[in-house]
């Protein structure tokens, strides 16, 4: 089937492709039972070398740009406590981290997490991590243009891959807190 966004001619169901997904992903689709069916979830299969948002786009299609999201962990310290996360905000935007990050993890300090401690915590690899499948435990902060846009391109949990799904589903995944302004314009 032909991708509702993007230059794909071979999306496929989630469901159906559980053996390319990391366990944390795979479990989470296999579970599934959010308010958008498990079958709108679509994996497409991408190379690994241009998993970078710029050079994604320029081989997928320029619109991905606005159809994309990035999800990185951060970490909220206070008194000695850290406390890991998750954010999600559209590719063309950067993750307010010193302000609504810090502020609604209330934290004294947030950053984004080491790639060790980001890896490590989610079973999903490096420039792929995805908020579907992360630890139960966690919070999901997602902008609001993301929940808004009728077709995102996420992470998979691997760089190879990615996948596209209706941007309400953010909103009903566990432990999401939905934030107008988490994103900012990349400088």
């Amino acid at each position: 089937m032909r991708a509702p966004i993007g230059d794909f001619d071979n999306a496929r169901p989630a469901p159906d492709c559980l053996d390319q997904l990391t366990e944390p992903v795979a479990a989470a689709v296999r579970s599934w039972q959010g308010e958008v069916p498990a079958d709108q979830l679509l994996y497409v299969d991408t190379d690994p070398e241009i998993a970078d948002t710029a050079a994604f786009v320029e081989h997928h299609g320029a619109d991905l740009l606005d159809h994309s999201a990035n999800c990185v962990v951060v970490a909220g310290k206070r008194g000695g406590e850290s406390t890991l996360a998750a954010c999600l905000v559209l590719s063309r935007a950067r993750v307010d981290v010193n302000g609504a990050v810090r502020k609604q993890l209330g934290a004294r300090k947030a950053s984004f997490a080491p790639m060790a401690t980001a890896t490590g915590e989610t079973g999903m690899e490096y420039g792929g991590i995805t908020p579907i499948g992360l630890p139960a435990d966690w919070t999901l902060l997602v902008d609001a243009a993301v929940v808004d846009t009728e077709w995102v391109l996420i992470g998979s949990g691997r760089r190879r891959g990615k996948l596209i799904v209706p941007g309400k589903t953010f909103a009903s995944l566990p432990g999401t807190t939905i934030i107008d302004g988490l994103g900012i314009p990349a400088v």
